[in-house]
């Protein structure tokens, strides 16, 4: 990863990322361990995983906490986040980066799949987000316990240590809802209008919500699956900067919305796709 921004305020911070074995969210995990944060992560790639700890350990001598979750499983991925700021310190960035973007036809989606679809896509983002505030959201001292049963209300909204960054996935494909994709574009949309709506409900504990739409972001998932060198290269006629997005490119973005250096943005969509749209 190429060199970015420092940010003081993320160093020792307590970074949650759900989907952080590959892709951009590997570029994140990297990135935030990069910041010397507390870097913590899930995902079902236990290998990928490993192999990430591995090389960021040996890199930066601190090795990012990871568990093997189902995000779809809210009890267990409730619950890994809890984990997290037992072990790490209190929660400060949660990043919802998980997704499926596989391809259906409208007349393909079943009941079950649609559902399956809106899990992994959207209920894990949000069910991610309220346990985080609940974190963030109460009076907390880093020498003492955790309050696990503290609820988000005004009473304690004026409590030390709180507040903190939630950041949520969503697509550019919510905005230009391609074919074949019904459900992941319904879900990425909700994201944007649930992104705006908790910026609202979680203001008063001062914690951000911001949402994160790239465009084609070239991963090895999408170079094994869906980015041929012909659908590249009609991409690159419908951007105006004629180059490849890489993972990093779209950690630099989360770096920056999770630093104190954008302690006043919340309820906002963050659109990087190199001009598509």
């Amino acid at each position: 990863m190429g060199e970015c921004t420092k940010y003081p305020s993320l160093e020792d911070r307590c970074v949650f990322i759900t989907g952080g074995a590959t892709g951009i969210g590997a570029a994140m995990v990297e990135a935030f361990a990069l910041q010397k944060s507390n870097v913590a992560f899930v995902d079902l790639d236990e290998a990928a995983a490993k192999s990430l700890c591995d090389r960021l350990e040996a890199e930066t001598g601190r090795r990012p906490w990871f568990h093997k979750v189902d995000v779809t499983d809210v009890s267990a991925l409730q619950g890994s986040i809890r984990q997290a700021t037992e072990d790490l310190g209190r929660l400060k960035v949660l990043v919802n980066n998980a997704a499926n973007d596989s391809r259906h036809s409208p007349a393909e989606v079943t009941a079950e799949s649609w559902r399956d679809c809106m899990a992994i896509n959207l209920d894990a983002t949000f069910f991610a987000a309220q346990e985080a505030a609940r974190i963030m959201s109460a009076a907390f001292d880093d020498s003492a316990a955790f309050d696990e049963s503290a609820a988000f209300n005004e009473s304690t909204a004026m409590g030390a240590a709180r507040g903190g960054s939630i950041i949520n996935f969503s697509s550019i494909n919510a905005l230009l809802g391609p074919t074949n994709m019904p459900g992941y574009v319904a879900a990425k949309a909700g994201i944007v209008g649930l992104s705006k709506a908790l910026a609202a409900d979680y203001g008063e504990a001062d914690i951000r919500v911001n949402a994160i739409l790239p465009g084609w972001v070239v991963t090895e998932r999408q170079l094994e699956t869906w980015l041929t060198p012909e659908a590249e290269a009609d991409w690159m006629k419908q951007v105006s900067l004629k180059k490849r997005l890489l993972p990093e490119e779209v950690a630099s973005l989360a770096l920056f919305l999770a630093a104190d250096d954008s302690r006043m943005i919340t309820g906002q969509s963050f659109t990087i796709d190199g001009g598509r749209t």
